[in-house]
């Protein structure tokens, strides 16, 4: 089998999550692959995302690295063995990865829990406001990619109305509401789309107000995605130069921390409900 030209984040992760089985077990990538009956540059290409590799393989392998966690064993053949083809594969060759990458880790969380300091999370955005988002780009898009960027973002948006959609948690930011990316109509009509969604049953959104107390937040973007087994989370994050999925066992807990931090300076839903509706009538 040829080895992948372009691996997703969802295969890189599991190549990563066999390398630490490996490396806890105290075994060099030479004796696994000898005892997989396999050559170490294959197995090399395995643990990179590069190559596949079928569940009988993976279960294989936990028996020689000695995993006895059958959740997180089990979760990591449905890794191995997923050949989803999903609508984001139709920007493959368009888009930058991360796109790709984004949608695929949104199709497959359990959960998902997100906190908003900079822009409205982009599974709640309207098509306006993602536009304006994707116009402040330097250096300027192509008119045609942004075009597509704003698109797949509102493709993106399905994955909370379809049967059984996943739960998902909003904390967002005064500052994100109040500040107008366009102009006031689309602010307003953003407001009122963060209403119409909190409404749905998986959907929660949160807002931290300006004059609460001890929130020194301003930096806890994230989006946290909930995997099958804990160990299997993933936290995506905004950085200077494009993003950064994060999944190494302190990184986790560090996000894990921060998000119950930022959580506890949030309205309940049900008042952010209201404080938003009073923002939509300063409008």
């Amino acid at each position: 089998m040829p080895a992948r030209t372009q691996p997703t984040a969802r295969q890189v992760r599991l190549g990563v999550e066999l390398r630490k089985l490996r490396e806890a077990a105290g075994l060099t990538s030479r004796e696994a692959a000898r005892q997989l009956g396999t050559n170490p540059a294959q197995m090399s290409q395995i643990e990179a995302g590069n190559a596949g590799v079928s569940g009988d393989r993976v279960r294989r392998l936990a028996v020689q690295y000695a995993c006895a966690d059958q959740e997180l064993v089990d979760a990591l053949v449905e890794m191995a063995t997923d050949r989803t083809r999903g609508w984001w594969d139709e920007y493959r060759d368009v888009l930058p990865p991360v796109f790709q990458d984004l949608a695929e880790l949104e199709h497959h969380a359990r959960f998902m829990q997100v906190v908003g300091t900079a822009h409205v999370p982009g599974l709640l955005q309207t098509e306006d406001y993602a536009r304006a988002v994707f116009d402040y780009v330097i250096p300027e898009l192509p008119e045609n990619e942004r075009a597509l960027r704003v698109e797949h973002r509102m493709r993106r948006r399905q994955v909370l109305a379809r049967e059984g959609a996943a739960s998902y948690e909003a904390l967002v930011h005064e500052s994100v509401l109040r500040t107008r990316v366009a102009d006031r109509l689309v602010a307003r009509a953003q407001l009122d789309e963060l209403l119409s969604q909190s409404e749905r049953p998986n959907i929660t959104v949160r807002v931290i107000p300006f004059d609460v107390d001890g929130f020194a937040g301003a930096g806890a973007m994230m989006f946290y995605a909930g995997g099958p087994v804990p160990e299997l989370d993933t936290v995506q994050r905004d950085a200077p130069y494009g993003s950064a999925f994060l999944d190494a066992p302190a990184q986790l807990l560090a996000m894990r921390t921060l998000f119950r931090r930022v959580e506890a300076a949030a309205l309940a839903p049900a008042k952010s409900q209201d404080y938003i509706h009073r923002m939509t009538k300063e409008l």
